[in-house]
């Protein structure tokens, strides 16, 4: 049986109604008292004005707003007027911040769980939380609004039928390299994040092994200084040094034409010769072969003749 939340005096709650509400242009709005349970906020990706009216009305009546960073959400609360409690949860602490939410829900306590920006649960740590209360049966409750993986769909003029999303990819060039060479084997639009100071690496790796694909790069989506490119891989890689590196960017990658090569002979050479440097040719041909398409028979030939370059002799080991 779950513990009943402590009693309050009417005093307390009159005052406690009295703080919950927000504010819109210097008008007003109560807000209800949350129900018991974790509600799944999604919050502005850039322009503060995108939040939702009912996302405002909950922030506003739970007990709790657990957040990755206190500082950014303080500027939302602050901006409608919301007295928050604010907690932070993120990757980095939710080990131990994880078993006061749920003794605050097991309490009968409320709690808003938000990322930084956008939807909770896209590139953050909120699964672990959601799977353990759902776990404990309390109530989740979504609620819907920005998210920069959408708005990049929405904009980038491309197929938005099947999309695969992927987050960050790998920091380091040959891991990187190699998810790019198992992602170019979906026959799915791609959506990925990336930082401004690893795009002109990350463009030069899609257009080698992804070829002349349609593309978008969208930076800052929403925000004052919004930017989406739309172009072939090559020429997006082509102009990657000139435009402005800083801010937030969205990759969006269309789907392989029906008549394409899986994967290029100049990114097979690449995939081949990564594989190489760590394994047997046999190793490396099974990898290449997974994660190319192409035929065992013309990977094992390339790779033989690669290893012969690299090692000298035969090739063969």
């Amino acid at each position: 049986m779950r513990a009943k939340p402590a009693p309050i005096n009417t005093s307390e709650a009159t005052q406690d109604a009295a703080s919950r509400g927000f504010s819109i242009d210097a008008h007003r709005l109560t807000a209800p008292k949350a129900a018991p349970g974790l509600y799944l906020v999604a919050t502005p990706i850039g322009n503060l004005g995108d939040i939702t009216l009912r996302a405002l009305q909950t922030l506003a009546g739970v007990d709790v707003i657990a957040c990755e960073d206190t500082r950014i959400t303080r500027r939302l609360t602050e901006r409608y007027a919301i007295a928050a409690t604010l907690k932070q949860y993120h990757e980095h602490n939710a080990e131990a911040a994880r078993p006061k939410i749920l003794e605050a829900l097991a309490q009968g306590g409320s709690v808003a769980l938000v990322s930084d920006a956008g939807t909770p649960l896209i590139s953050d740590p909120g699964f672990k939380l959601v799977r353990e209360v759902c776990a404990a049966g309390h109530p989740v409750h979504a609620l819907p609004g920005p998210s920069s993986v959408l708005a990049a769909l929405s904009v980038a003029a491309l197929p938005t039928d099947r999309f695969f999303f992927e987050g960050f990819l790998p920091a380091k060039s040959a891991a990187r390299r190699a998810r790019l060479a198992e992602l170019a084997r979906i026959d799915a639009t791609l959506v990925m994040f990336e930082s401004g100071n690893r795009m002109q690496a990350t463009l030069d790796d899609l257009a080698e092994i992804m070829g002349e694909r349609e593309a978008a790069v969208c930076r800052e989506l929403t925000k004052l200084h919004e930017e989406v490119r739309r172009a072939p891989l090559a020429e997006l890689a082509r102009q990657a040094d000139a435009p402005e590196t800083r801010g937030e960017f969205v990759l969006v990658i269309g789907p392989p034409a029906a008549d394409a090569d899986v994967l290029a002979s100049d990114a097979l050479d690449g995939l081949l010769r990564e594989q190489l440097a760590a394994n047997s040719v046999k190793d490396a041909v099974a990898h290449a072969v997974a994660l190319s398409g192409r035929p065992r028979r013309e990977v094992y030939t390339r790779a033989l003749e690669l290893a012969k370059d690299l090692r000298g002799g035969d090739g063969e080991d």
